[in-house]
Protein backbone atom coordinates (compact mmCIF):
# COMPACT_ATOMS: atom_id res chain seq x y z
CA UNK A 1 0.00 0.00 0.00
CA UNK A 2 1.11 3.56 -1.12
CA UNK A 3 2.79 5.93 1.79
CA UNK A 4 1.24 9.61 2.89
CA UNK A 5 3.59 11.36 0.57
CA UNK A 6 2.60 8.94 -2.43
CA UNK A 7 -0.95 9.41 -2.30
CA UNK A 8 -0.27 12.85 -1.79
CA UNK A 9 1.47 13.06 -5.35
CA UNK A 10 -0.88 11.19 -6.69
CA UNK A 11 -3.61 13.14 -5.51
CA UNK A 12 -1.54 16.54 -6.92
CA UNK A 13 -1.20 14.81 -10.24
CA UNK A 14 -5.02 13.51 -10.52
CA UNK A 15 -5.46 17.89 -10.63
CA UNK A 16 -3.07 18.50 -12.89
CA UNK A 17 0.19 19.41 -10.93
CA UNK A 18 3.04 19.38 -13.18
CA UNK A 19 5.24 21.73 -10.97
CA UNK A 20 5.59 22.24 -7.20
CA UNK A 21 7.35 25.78 -6.46
CA UNK A 22 9.22 24.58 -3.10
CA UNK A 23 12.70 24.43 -1.76
CA UNK A 24 13.65 21.34 0.57
CA UNK A 25 10.75 20.04 2.50
CA UNK A 26 8.51 18.05 2.49
CA UNK A 27 11.30 16.38 0.86
CA UNK A 28 9.16 12.86 0.72
CA UNK A 29 6.66 14.73 -1.41
CA UNK A 30 9.45 15.93 -3.78
CA UNK A 31 10.95 12.59 -4.40
CA UNK A 32 7.50 10.74 -4.88
CA UNK A 33 6.36 13.40 -6.83
CA UNK A 34 9.62 13.58 -9.13
CA UNK A 35 8.43 9.89 -9.90
CA UNK A 36 5.33 10.84 -11.50
CA UNK A 37 6.85 13.70 -13.83
CA UNK A 38 5.94 16.17 -11.23
CA UNK A 39 8.73 19.12 -10.85
CA UNK A 40 10.00 20.80 -8.17
CA UNK A 41 11.00 24.42 -9.34
CA UNK A 42 12.94 25.62 -6.20
CA UNK A 43 12.63 28.92 -4.53
CA UNK A 44 15.38 30.72 -2.25
CA UNK A 45 12.96 32.25 -0.11
CA UNK A 46 9.07 31.18 0.68
CA UNK A 47 7.97 34.91 0.37
CA UNK A 48 9.17 34.53 -3.20
CA UNK A 49 7.59 30.83 -3.60
CA UNK A 50 4.35 32.14 -3.29
CA UNK A 51 4.54 34.89 -5.48
CA UNK A 52 6.01 32.36 -8.31
CA UNK A 53 3.30 30.88 -7.82
CA UNK A 54 0.70 33.09 -7.93
CA UNK A 55 1.83 33.96 -11.14
CA UNK A 56 1.84 30.74 -12.28
CA UNK A 57 -1.98 30.32 -11.85
CA UNK A 58 -2.40 33.50 -12.94
CA UNK A 59 -0.61 32.85 -16.33
CA UNK A 60 -2.04 29.14 -17.18
CA UNK A 61 -5.25 29.39 -15.59
CA UNK A 62 -4.57 26.18 -13.33
CA UNK A 63 -3.99 26.26 -9.73
CA UNK A 64 -0.32 26.71 -8.51
CA UNK A 65 1.03 24.73 -5.43
CA UNK A 66 3.66 25.47 -3.34
CA UNK A 67 5.05 23.61 -0.52
CA UNK A 68 6.85 24.86 2.57
CA UNK A 69 8.10 23.62 5.97
CA UNK A 70 6.63 24.82 9.38
CA UNK A 71 7.81 27.56 11.07
CA UNK A 72 9.71 30.37 10.02
CA UNK A 73 9.32 29.45 6.59
CA UNK A 74 5.68 28.73 6.79
CA UNK A 75 5.63 32.27 8.03
CA UNK A 76 7.21 33.51 4.88
CA UNK A 77 4.30 32.37 2.84
CA UNK A 78 1.72 34.73 4.85
CA UNK A 79 2.42 38.07 2.47
CA UNK A 80 2.58 36.30 -0.66
CA UNK A 81 -0.99 34.42 -0.12
CA UNK A 82 -1.93 37.37 1.20
CA UNK A 83 -1.40 39.03 -2.29
CA UNK A 84 -3.16 35.94 -3.68
CA UNK A 85 -5.99 36.32 -1.54
CA UNK A 86 -7.18 40.04 -2.54
CA UNK A 87 -6.21 39.23 -6.12
CA UNK A 88 -8.47 36.56 -6.28
CA UNK A 89 -5.68 33.88 -7.46
CA UNK A 90 -5.80 30.39 -7.05
CA UNK A 91 -2.60 28.58 -4.62
CA UNK A 92 -2.73 25.31 -2.34
CA UNK A 93 0.14 26.16 -0.14
CA UNK A 94 1.18 22.28 1.43
CA UNK A 95 3.15 22.85 4.66
CA UNK A 96 4.40 20.18 6.37
CA UNK A 97 3.91 20.28 10.07
CA UNK A 98 5.49 19.12 13.50
CA UNK A 99 4.50 15.40 14.02
CA UNK A 100 1.24 14.81 16.10
CA UNK A 101 2.53 13.24 18.70
CA UNK A 102 4.85 16.04 19.36
CA UNK A 103 2.03 18.88 18.83
CA UNK A 104 1.40 21.16 21.95
CA UNK A 105 5.02 20.16 22.81
CA UNK A 106 6.94 23.14 21.91
CA UNK A 107 8.36 20.84 19.29
CA UNK A 108 11.24 22.14 17.11
CA UNK A 109 9.55 25.50 14.99
CA UNK A 110 6.30 24.29 16.34
CA UNK A 111 3.58 27.20 15.83
CA UNK A 112 0.01 27.61 15.33
CA UNK A 113 0.00 27.71 11.63
CA UNK A 114 -3.91 27.61 11.78
CA UNK A 115 -4.53 30.63 13.32
CA UNK A 116 -1.57 32.58 10.85
CA UNK A 117 -2.77 31.42 7.86
CA UNK A 118 -6.84 32.48 8.65
CA UNK A 119 -5.98 35.55 7.92
CA UNK A 120 -4.85 35.05 4.48
CA UNK A 121 -6.09 32.23 3.02
CA UNK A 122 -9.94 31.07 1.67
CA UNK A 123 -9.27 27.41 3.68
CA UNK A 124 -7.02 26.28 5.78
CA UNK A 125 -7.15 22.56 7.54
CA UNK A 126 -4.85 19.97 8.78
CA UNK A 127 -5.66 16.27 8.12
CA UNK A 128 -3.98 13.90 10.96
CA UNK A 129 -5.37 10.66 9.18
CA UNK A 130 -3.52 9.00 5.95
CA UNK A 131 -6.61 7.70 4.64
CA UNK A 132 -8.39 10.90 4.27
CA UNK A 133 -4.99 12.84 2.47
CA UNK A 134 -7.10 12.97 -0.38
CA UNK A 135 -10.27 13.87 0.91
CA UNK A 136 -8.77 17.03 1.91
CA UNK A 137 -6.40 17.42 -1.13
CA UNK A 138 -9.68 17.71 -3.20
CA UNK A 139 -11.08 19.86 -0.56
CA UNK A 140 -8.24 22.76 -0.86
CA UNK A 141 -8.35 22.54 -4.65
CA UNK A 142 -12.07 23.03 -4.42
CA UNK A 143 -11.56 26.06 -2.03
CA UNK A 144 -9.17 27.46 -4.08
CA UNK A 145 -10.58 27.18 -7.35
CA UNK A 146 -14.27 27.85 -6.69
CA UNK A 147 -16.14 31.18 -6.43
CA UNK A 148 -13.96 34.32 -6.26
CA UNK A 149 -10.33 32.37 -6.60
CA UNK A 150 -7.75 32.06 -3.54
CA UNK A 151 -5.18 30.48 -1.28
CA UNK A 152 -5.84 27.45 0.58
CA UNK A 153 -3.73 26.08 2.93
CA UNK A 154 -2.96 22.33 3.83
CA UNK A 155 -1.13 21.38 6.91
CA UNK A 156 0.58 17.58 6.64
CA UNK A 157 2.22 16.49 9.81
CA UNK A 158 5.34 14.73 8.96
CA UNK A 159 4.32 11.16 10.18
CA UNK A 160 1.74 11.68 8.30
CA UNK A 161 3.77 11.70 4.93
CA UNK A 162 5.47 8.91 6.71
CA UNK A 163 2.55 6.76 7.43
CA UNK A 164 1.30 3.87 4.72
CA UNK A 165 -2.49 3.90 4.01
CA UNK A 166 -4.14 0.70 4.90
CA UNK A 167 -6.83 1.77 2.17
CA UNK A 168 -6.71 4.31 -1.04
CA UNK A 169 -9.81 6.21 -2.31
CA UNK A 170 -11.53 5.87 -5.61
CA UNK A 171 -11.31 9.38 -6.30
CA UNK A 172 -10.83 10.73 -9.84
CA UNK A 173 -12.18 14.35 -9.93
CA UNK A 174 -9.80 16.54 -11.56
CA UNK A 175 -9.75 19.84 -9.94
CA UNK A 176 -6.90 21.91 -10.64
CA UNK A 177 -8.24 24.53 -13.04
CA UNK A 178 -10.15 27.81 -12.88
CA UNK A 179 -12.74 28.96 -12.31
CA UNK A 180 -14.04 25.58 -11.10
CA UNK A 181 -17.55 26.64 -11.66
CA UNK A 182 -19.20 28.62 -13.93
CA UNK A 183 -23.04 30.34 -13.55
CA UNK A 184 -24.91 32.70 -15.23
CA UNK A 185 -26.64 35.31 -13.26
CA UNK A 186 -31.17 35.21 -12.79
CA UNK A 187 -32.38 35.82 -16.46
CA UNK A 188 -34.79 38.08 -15.07
CA UNK A 189 -31.95 40.57 -14.01
CA UNK A 190 -29.50 40.03 -17.18
CA UNK A 191 -33.07 41.59 -18.91
CA UNK A 192 -32.74 44.52 -16.36
CA UNK A 193 -29.51 44.97 -16.75
CA UNK A 194 -29.50 45.43 -20.49
CA UNK A 195 -32.58 47.33 -20.96
CA UNK A 196 -30.42 49.56 -18.59
CA UNK A 197 -27.65 49.95 -20.99
CA UNK A 198 -29.37 50.35 -23.54
CA UNK A 199 -31.58 52.89 -22.49
CA UNK A 200 -28.51 54.97 -20.96
CA UNK A 201 -27.08 58.03 -22.61
CA UNK A 202 -23.53 58.20 -21.74
CA UNK A 203 -22.35 54.46 -20.38
CA UNK A 204 -19.12 52.91 -19.73
CA UNK A 205 -17.76 49.51 -18.96
CA UNK A 206 -14.71 49.28 -15.98
CA UNK A 207 -13.34 45.94 -16.31
CA UNK A 208 -11.05 45.14 -13.38
CA UNK A 209 -9.03 41.07 -12.91
CA UNK A 210 -12.28 38.98 -12.48
CA UNK A 211 -12.40 39.20 -16.37
CA UNK A 212 -8.55 37.51 -17.02
CA UNK A 213 -9.69 35.08 -14.10
CA UNK A 214 -12.81 33.81 -15.79
CA UNK A 215 -10.68 34.59 -19.77
CA UNK A 216 -14.22 36.37 -20.61
CA UNK A 217 -12.81 38.22 -23.45
CA UNK A 218 -14.82 37.70 -26.26
CA UNK A 219 -18.31 39.03 -24.86
CA UNK A 220 -16.25 41.77 -23.79
CA UNK A 221 -15.23 42.63 -27.38
CA UNK A 222 -18.85 42.14 -28.04
CA UNK A 223 -19.98 45.24 -26.08
CA UNK A 224 -17.11 47.15 -27.48
CA UNK A 225 -18.37 46.31 -30.89
CA UNK A 226 -21.83 47.04 -30.03
CA UNK A 227 -20.67 50.73 -29.66
CA UNK A 228 -19.70 50.47 -25.45
CA UNK A 229 -16.85 51.98 -24.41
CA UNK A 230 -14.28 49.82 -22.11
CA UNK A 231 -12.05 50.79 -19.55
CA UNK A 232 -9.87 48.37 -17.20
CA UNK A 233 -8.47 48.96 -13.50
CA UNK A 234 -4.65 47.96 -13.71
CA UNK A 235 -5.51 44.23 -13.08
CA UNK A 236 -8.26 44.47 -15.63
CA UNK A 237 -5.30 45.96 -17.68
CA UNK A 238 -5.38 43.27 -21.18
CA UNK A 239 -8.96 42.71 -21.13
CA UNK A 240 -9.22 44.67 -24.11
CA UNK A 241 -7.23 45.90 -27.47
CA UNK A 242 -6.05 49.31 -25.89
CA UNK A 243 -5.85 50.51 -29.65
CA UNK A 244 -9.08 50.21 -30.18
CA UNK A 245 -11.19 53.26 -30.96
CA UNK A 246 -13.40 52.35 -27.77
CA UNK A 247 -10.65 51.44 -25.34
CA UNK A 248 -10.05 54.30 -22.72
CA UNK A 249 -7.53 52.37 -20.91
CA UNK A 250 -6.29 52.34 -17.18
CA UNK A 251 -8.78 53.95 -14.91
CA UNK A 252 -8.63 55.18 -11.13
CA UNK A 253 -6.02 57.17 -9.60
CA UNK A 254 -3.72 55.69 -12.86
CA UNK A 255 -5.19 59.25 -14.22
CA UNK A 256 -2.99 62.07 -13.24
CA UNK A 257 -1.29 64.49 -15.00
CA UNK A 258 0.78 62.94 -17.98
CA UNK A 259 -1.39 59.74 -17.59
CA UNK A 260 -2.68 58.46 -21.00
CA UNK A 261 -6.32 58.54 -19.67
CA UNK A 262 -6.06 62.52 -17.73
CA UNK A 263 -7.67 63.43 -20.92
CA UNK A 264 -11.10 61.04 -20.75
CA UNK A 265 -11.75 61.05 -17.34
CA UNK A 266 -15.14 62.77 -17.84
CA UNK A 267 -15.96 59.46 -19.68
CA UNK A 268 -16.13 58.05 -16.30
CA UNK A 269 -17.30 61.26 -14.08
CA UNK A 270 -20.37 62.18 -16.35
CA UNK A 271 -21.28 58.16 -17.35
CA UNK A 272 -25.29 57.77 -16.51
CA UNK A 273 -24.68 53.61 -16.12
CA UNK A 274 -21.43 52.00 -15.02
CA UNK A 275 -21.18 48.30 -15.37
CA UNK A 276 -18.25 46.91 -13.48
CA UNK A 277 -17.33 43.46 -14.27
CA UNK A 278 -14.71 41.39 -11.99
CA UNK A 279 -14.13 44.43 -10.22
CA UNK A 280 -13.41 45.36 -6.23
CA UNK A 281 -14.04 48.74 -6.32
CA UNK A 282 -11.21 49.34 -4.01
CA UNK A 283 -9.11 52.70 -3.14
CA UNK A 284 -6.69 52.55 -6.03
CA UNK A 285 -9.14 51.60 -8.53
CA UNK A 286 -11.71 53.69 -7.74
CA UNK A 287 -9.12 57.38 -7.28
CA UNK A 288 -10.12 56.54 -3.53
CA UNK A 289 -13.42 56.51 -4.35
CA UNK A 290 -13.78 60.06 -6.21
CA UNK A 291 -13.82 58.94 -9.95
CA UNK A 292 -17.29 56.88 -9.98
CA UNK A 293 -19.94 59.40 -10.44
CA UNK A 294 -22.81 58.80 -7.01
CA UNK A 295 -25.73 59.55 -9.11
CA UNK A 296 -24.52 57.02 -12.25
CA UNK A 297 -26.29 53.75 -11.80
CA UNK A 298 -24.27 50.87 -10.62
CA UNK A 299 -24.40 47.49 -12.40
CA UNK A 300 -22.15 45.36 -10.58
CA UNK A 301 -21.25 41.53 -12.60
CA UNK A 302 -18.95 39.57 -9.62
CA UNK A 303 -18.68 35.95 -8.77
CA UNK A 304 -18.46 36.72 -5.12
CA UNK A 305 -22.48 38.53 -4.42
CA UNK A 306 -20.57 39.83 -0.96
CA UNK A 307 -18.14 42.29 -3.26
CA UNK A 308 -21.97 44.11 -4.94
CA UNK A 309 -22.72 47.01 -3.02
CA UNK A 310 -19.48 47.02 -0.83
CA UNK A 311 -18.38 50.89 -2.01
CA UNK A 312 -21.34 51.71 -4.38
CA UNK A 313 -25.18 50.51 -4.25
CA UNK A 314 -25.54 48.44 -7.06
CA UNK A 315 -27.86 46.30 -9.10
CA UNK A 316 -26.69 42.60 -8.40
CA UNK A 317 -25.63 40.44 -11.37
CA UNK A 318 -24.01 37.63 -9.62
CA UNK A 319 -22.10 35.03 -11.83
CA UNK A 320 -19.42 33.85 -13.86
CA UNK A 321 -18.30 37.34 -16.41
CA UNK A 322 -17.88 35.15 -19.22
CA UNK A 323 -21.03 33.30 -19.33
CA UNK A 324 -23.09 36.10 -17.51
CA UNK A 325 -21.52 38.68 -20.20
CA UNK A 326 -22.18 36.64 -23.03
CA UNK A 327 -25.81 36.50 -21.78
CA UNK A 328 -25.82 40.12 -21.48
CA UNK A 329 -24.68 40.58 -24.65
CA UNK A 330 -27.30 38.78 -25.94
CA UNK A 331 -29.76 40.73 -24.31
CA UNK A 332 -28.59 43.90 -25.62
CA UNK A 333 -27.78 43.55 -29.13
CA UNK A 334 -31.50 42.89 -30.45
CA UNK A 335 -32.77 46.13 -28.29
CA UNK A 336 -30.05 48.69 -30.42
CA UNK A 337 -31.59 50.01 -33.58
CA UNK A 338 -28.38 49.76 -35.96
CA UNK A 339 -26.59 47.24 -33.86
CA UNK A 340 -24.53 49.87 -31.80
CA UNK A 341 -24.79 51.76 -28.79
CA UNK A 342 -25.69 55.87 -30.14
CA UNK A 343 -23.12 57.16 -27.77
CA UNK A 344 -20.56 54.96 -29.67
CA UNK A 345 -19.36 57.61 -31.74
CA UNK A 346 -19.03 60.50 -29.30
CA UNK A 347 -17.04 58.63 -26.83
CA UNK A 348 -14.66 57.28 -29.64
CA UNK A 349 -13.63 60.83 -30.42
CA UNK A 350 -13.27 61.57 -26.87
CA UNK A 351 -10.86 58.31 -26.76
CA UNK A 352 -9.21 59.54 -29.34
CA UNK A 353 -8.97 63.38 -28.24
CA UNK A 354 -7.66 61.91 -25.17
CA UNK A 355 -4.94 60.07 -26.69
CA UNK A 356 -4.07 63.09 -28.47
CA UNK A 357 -3.57 65.08 -25.22
CA UNK A 358 -1.69 62.01 -23.69
CA UNK A 359 0.98 62.84 -26.67
CA UNK A 360 1.11 66.54 -26.71
CA UNK A 361 1.81 66.32 -22.88
CA UNK A 362 4.86 63.93 -23.51
CA UNK A 363 6.26 66.25 -25.93
CA UNK A 364 5.49 69.41 -23.77
CA UNK A 365 6.47 67.90 -20.31
CA UNK A 366 9.44 65.01 -20.91
CA UNK A 367 12.31 65.15 -22.83
CA UNK A 368 12.65 61.94 -24.32
CA UNK A 369 16.95 62.14 -25.13
CA UNK A 370 17.84 63.23 -21.64
CA UNK A 371 20.55 61.72 -19.50
CA UNK A 372 19.93 59.68 -17.82
CA UNK A 373 17.56 58.16 -18.94
CA UNK A 374 13.75 58.93 -18.34
CA UNK A 375 11.56 55.80 -17.37
CA UNK A 376 9.04 57.37 -20.26
CA UNK A 377 11.84 56.35 -22.46
CA UNK A 378 12.40 53.19 -21.25
CA UNK A 379 8.82 52.43 -21.10
CA UNK A 380 8.70 53.47 -25.12
CA UNK A 381 11.29 51.78 -26.45
CA UNK A 382 9.88 48.28 -24.59
CA UNK A 383 6.15 49.18 -25.69
CA UNK A 384 8.23 48.97 -29.27
CA UNK A 385 9.45 45.40 -28.49
CA UNK A 386 6.29 44.10 -27.66
CA UNK A 387 4.32 41.53 -29.17
CA UNK A 388 1.53 38.63 -28.92
CA UNK A 389 4.42 36.45 -27.08
CA UNK A 390 5.13 39.12 -24.29
CA UNK A 391 4.01 39.07 -20.84
CA UNK A 392 4.93 41.81 -18.93
CA UNK A 393 5.05 42.21 -15.00
CA UNK A 394 6.07 44.61 -12.90
CA UNK A 395 6.68 45.78 -9.53
CA UNK A 396 4.54 47.10 -6.97
CA UNK A 397 4.77 50.98 -6.42
CA UNK A 398 5.70 52.92 -9.23
CA UNK A 399 6.76 50.40 -11.76
CA UNK A 400 3.14 49.46 -11.69
CA UNK A 401 2.06 52.48 -12.59
CA UNK A 402 4.72 52.63 -15.58
CA UNK A 403 3.70 49.63 -16.91
CA UNK A 404 -0.29 50.26 -16.79
CA UNK A 405 0.55 54.01 -18.01
CA UNK A 406 3.39 53.70 -20.82
CA UNK A 407 2.56 50.15 -22.30
CA UNK A 408 -0.31 49.15 -24.68
CA UNK A 409 -1.99 45.70 -25.09
CA UNK A 410 -2.33 44.95 -28.24
CA UNK A 411 -4.40 42.34 -28.18
CA UNK A 412 -7.51 41.05 -26.41
CA UNK A 413 -5.99 39.10 -23.52
CA UNK A 414 -2.43 40.54 -23.38
CA UNK A 415 -1.01 39.97 -19.64
CA UNK A 416 0.19 42.53 -17.51
CA UNK A 417 1.07 40.84 -13.80
CA UNK A 418 1.15 43.24 -11.37
CA UNK A 419 1.14 43.01 -7.61
CA UNK A 420 -1.97 45.08 -7.05
CA UNK A 421 -3.28 42.64 -3.86
CA UNK A 422 -1.62 44.01 -1.34
CA UNK A 423 1.09 45.55 -3.70
CA UNK A 424 4.26 44.18 -1.74
CA UNK A 425 7.91 45.18 -2.91
CA UNK A 426 10.03 42.29 -4.04
CA UNK A 427 7.44 40.86 -6.01
CA UNK A 428 8.46 41.87 -9.79
CA UNK A 429 11.25 39.01 -10.50
CA UNK A 430 9.61 36.23 -8.54
CA UNK A 431 6.32 37.22 -10.54
CA UNK A 432 8.51 36.87 -13.77
CA UNK A 433 10.03 33.55 -12.76
CA UNK A 434 6.10 32.04 -12.40
CA UNK A 435 5.06 33.39 -15.40
CA UNK A 436 7.97 31.66 -17.62
CA UNK A 437 7.43 28.21 -15.50
CA UNK A 438 4.01 28.35 -16.35
CA UNK A 439 5.08 29.66 -20.27
CA UNK A 440 7.94 29.08 -20.94
CA UNK A 441 7.72 30.14 -24.71
CA UNK A 442 7.13 33.64 -23.58
CA UNK A 443 9.15 36.75 -23.98
CA UNK A 444 8.69 37.74 -20.33
CA UNK A 445 10.11 41.26 -19.27
CA UNK A 446 10.18 42.33 -15.51
CA UNK A 447 9.99 46.21 -14.39
CA UNK A 448 10.90 47.07 -11.11
CA UNK A 449 11.88 49.68 -9.38
CA UNK A 450 15.29 49.77 -7.09
CA UNK A 451 13.72 49.47 -4.27
CA UNK A 452 11.89 46.24 -5.36
CA UNK A 453 15.15 44.49 -7.38
CA UNK A 454 16.82 44.66 -4.07
CA UNK A 455 14.56 42.91 -2.50
CA UNK A 456 14.73 39.77 -4.89
CA UNK A 457 19.03 39.34 -5.99
CA UNK A 458 18.27 35.48 -4.42
CA UNK A 459 16.16 35.09 -6.95
CA UNK A 460 18.17 36.07 -9.78
CA UNK A 461 20.24 33.03 -9.35
CA UNK A 462 16.94 31.02 -9.24
CA UNK A 463 16.14 32.38 -12.45
CA UNK A 464 19.37 31.37 -13.74
CA UNK A 465 19.76 28.23 -12.30
CA UNK A 466 15.88 27.17 -13.77
CA UNK A 467 16.97 28.31 -16.94
CA UNK A 468 14.16 31.03 -17.03
CA UNK A 469 15.34 33.70 -18.77
CA UNK A 470 13.88 36.40 -18.24
CA UNK A 471 13.97 40.51 -19.04
CA UNK A 472 14.60 42.95 -16.11
CA UNK A 473 14.21 46.98 -16.57
CA UNK A 474 15.38 48.92 -13.74
CA UNK A 475 13.68 52.15 -12.89
CA UNK A 476 15.14 54.80 -10.53
CA UNK A 477 11.85 55.43 -8.56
Amino acid sequence: MPMGAQLLAKALQRHGVSEIFGQSIPSKLFLAGAKLGIKQLAYRTENAGAAMADAYARTSGRVAVVAAQNGPAATLLVAGLGEALKASIPVVAIVQDVPTSARERNAFQELDHITMFSAVSRWVKRVDDVSRLEDYVDMAFTAAASGHPGPAVLLVPVDVLDQTATSTGERKASLGHYPLDRSVADPQAVAQAAQALTQAKRPIIIAGGGIHGSRAYEPLARFQAMGFPVATTVMGKGSVDETQPLSVGVVGYFMGPRSRTEGMRNLVTEADVVLLVGNRTNQNGTDSWQLYPRDAQVIHLDIDGREIGRNYEAFRLVGDAKLTLDALADAVSPTLADGTHPFGAAASEIIQAGRVHWQSQMQQWVDMQAAPVRPERLMAELDAQLTSNSRVVADASYSSIWVANFLTARQVGARFLTPRGLAGLGWGLPFAIGAKAADPDAVVHCVTGDGGFGHCWAEIETAMRLQLPVIVTVLNN
